[in-house]
């Protein structure tokens, strides 16, 4: 899968890009099984809110069929080695949950502060790159994207310990206004199988979520192999350490495993 010449100016430009309904129904439906059962299980992957309902579960790309092709997917792995034209590692792996009622926000953060402070990654050459397992709507906590705003570097931070279950070197709210006052703010919305990318220094937070519509979304960080941490503070399954270049698989290998049951019954 390869990215337009359009869609690589725009993203470049704005340091974000949506692809809507990238990844058929079917696969969908069947990660959204998967992420199911994971956030059910009593593994130290799956960290919680406050509330104890799930807020993220690290790694499932090891330890789960579905999630380890979705890991090698040429439509999530091929626009992050076209953009930085080297092949890409799994530096982490991630099903966050933002759950009915009870999912909390994330606070205004750049990924790379975090990757940088506590990973040792030497440049902001990783990115995220996701998929709606949900229907992302306006009123169910989505993503909130400062467009362009990575082109402010990277910006001093606090590490934030107490406001959720989970740490981040967050930003302050004068810096958050006055990029905000420059770029404004966007919320890609859509349907389940929607692919977001955006790049590691974008400036990104989300509301919490009271209403009855959960929104879980796939984070794969993709680190361009050169660009390995060096001093990693966390445990592995939140920072790898496999630094072996991703091999895709085939593109039909989710939708396959998907209609596998069905065709075993038949």
């Amino acid at each position: 899968m390869k990215l337009s010449q359009e869609q690589l100016e725009f993203f470049q430009r704005e340091g974000w890009l949506f692809l809507p309904e990238l990844f058929a129904q079917e696969e969908v439906d069947l990660l959204a099984r998967e992420a199911v059962g994971i956030y059910d299980a009593n593994r130290p992957e799956v960290w919680r809110e406050k509330s104890g309902a799930p807020r993220t579960a690290f790694a499932a790309h090891l330890y789960n069929e579905a999630f380890g092709i979705l890991g090698a997917h040429p439509r999530m792995i091929e626009p992050v080695e076209q953009v930085f034209g080297e092949p890409v590692y799994m530096h982490q792996f991630k099903i966050n949950a933002k759950s009915a009622f009870t999912g909390d926000v994330w606070q205004w953060h750049q990924d790379y502060g975090t990757w940088k402070r506590d990973d040792g990654m030497p440049e902001p050459r990783a990115m995220n790159i996701a998929i709606f397992l949900d229907e992302v709507m306006p009123i169910n906590g989505p993503l909130m994207l400062v467009p362009r705003s990575q082109d402010a570097g990277d910006l001093e931070a606090s590490h934030d310990l107490a406001t959720t279950s989970y740490p981040l070197w967050t930003l302050d709210e004068d810096t958050v206004t006055r990029l905000v006052e420059q770029g404004g703010i966007v919320a890609p919305t859509g349907k389940p199988g929607g692919m977001l990318m955006f790049h590691g220094n974008l400036v990104h937070g989300s509301a919490g979520n009271i209403t009855p519509y959960p929104r879980k979304i796939v984070y794969l960080t993709l680190n361009a192999v050169s660009n390995y941490i060096r001093t990693p503070t966390r445990p592995d399954y939140i920072a790898h350490r496999d630094f072996t270049p991703i091999k895709a698989v085939e593109d039909d290998a989710l939708l396959r495993l998907a209609r596998a049951p069905r065709q075993a019954a038949e």
